[in-house]
């Protein structure tokens, strides 16, 4: 009777140690005498102590910060370039059969295929489609990381540095571009200016009355300053007739 209680009470304990609980974002490699076996997880699961043995992975994701690199756009400008890249375990059993550390290698391939897509892309292109050089980034690196159970959710270029010499030329650039635009904008505000007095000439001529109005109301509204001096133009035929009687 004490034996059976004895090897009761190792069972109980032995059980009680082969318990895992796993959260509802980590799952559990299991290996049996060193063989995988299955994915077990979340909640509470039974991984016996001395014959097998467990990895966690967390399942959320990952955001990983792409050091500075140096980097040679296809137009021969020297840029530095870093990101940020966001990624998940899809498939646990394979981040830990197939590669030795996953959250290593897929930053480390992020940043070689960082530097081999930038410098393929010119700094026009980096630098106004940027949504374009993130989507095909995130391609190439989801595409070979597949094979590790690891999907690439996104990546994203932060911050692109200019050489000083590139940053002056660009500000020249654009300060060309705003002054063209503004000369532009000038030149067909004048066009329609012009446009609008030609019309207004060709009015005033059919009516010559509205020639005589729009005087008056200029000179109304010269009237209305207290400080001015009002010239009134006479029509020479007015004087003719005083001319005349003056002259012998």
């Amino acid at each position: 009777m004490e034996f059976l209680l004895i090897s009761l009470a190792l069972a109980a304990g032995y059980v009680f140690s082969s318990l895992r609980v796993l959260k509802q974002y980590e799952r559990g490699v299991v290996f049996f005498l060193g063989k995988y076996t299955n994915t077990k997880g979340p909640g509470l699961i039974f991984v016996p102590t001395l014959l097998a043995r467990m990895k966690r992975v967390s399942m959320r994701v990952v955001a990983v910060d792409i050091p500075p690199q140096e980097v040679i756009t296809r137009d021969n400008i020297s840029v530095t370039v870093n990101a940020v890249l966001y990624f998940r375990v899809s498939d646990p059993a394979l981040a830990i059969l197939e590669i030795q550390d996953y959250l290593y290698a897929t930053g480390q391939l992020a940043q070689t295929t960082l530097l081999s897509v930038l410098g393929q892309v010119e700094l026009d292109e980096l630098l106004a489609d940027r949504r374009k050089v993130n989507e095909l980034l995130r391609q190439i690196i989801d595409e070979r990381t597949d094979f590790w159970g690891v999907e690439i959710s996104a990546v994203e270029v932060k911050d692109v540095q200019l050489p000083e010499t590139m940053r002056r030329a660009i500000a020249r650039q654009a300060e060309a571009e705003r002054e063209r635009r503004a000369k532009v904008i000038s030149a067909q505000g004048e066009l329609q200016a012009s446009e609008t007095l030609a019309e207004a000439a060709r009015v005033m001529s059919a009516q010559p009355a509205s020639l005589q109005l729009r005087y008056l109301q200029t000179v109304t509204e010269i009237a209305a300053e207290n400080n001015s001096t009002t010239i009134f133009p006479i029509p020479i035929d007015l004087l003719k007739p005083f001319l005349e009687r003056r002259s012998p």
